[in-house]
């Protein structure tokens, strides 16, 4: 059983940069492989970014590549995803999701796919 509480979010002017904060509670976190989802209003859920639970595999959509990194903290059982050049499009709801990790390596995009999810965290990027 893992417990996700995200942080971080917040109103920013287009241009800037957020870092959100996903906090995990579980003795075998290291061992959860992670994931960032958003939701705009009026919109489905979608994938941001995944890493895998060694840290060694991350895997971005489109829309943020470039622009965004996903990192963790096994140790302080973290998962980070810094944002730059934040755009209006970027507004939405941030999910932080966890699923087992097959192996070291393993990367998860499909939001079938995760079994927690945390309560998410709000960004609102102003043109």
């Amino acid at each position: 059983q893992v417990q996700l509480v995200e942080s971080g979010g917040g109103l920013v002017q287009a241009g800037g940069s957020l870092r959100l904060s996903c906090a995990a509670s579980g003795r075998t976190f290291s061992r959860y492989a992670m994931g960032w989802f958003r939701q705009a209003p009026g919109k489905e859920r979608e994938f941001v970014a995944a890493i895998s639970w060694s840290g060694g595999s991350t895997r971005y959509a489109d829309s943020v590549k470039g622009r965004s990194t996903i990192s963790r903290d096994n140790a302080k059982n973290m998962v980070y995803l810094q944002m730059n050049s934040l755009k209006p499009e970027d507004t939405a709801d941030y999910y932080c999701a966890a699923t087992v990790g097959r192996y070291r390596d393993y990367v998860v995009m499909a939001e079938k796919e995760y079994d927690y999810w945390g309560q998410g965290t709000q960004v609102t990027v102003s043109s």
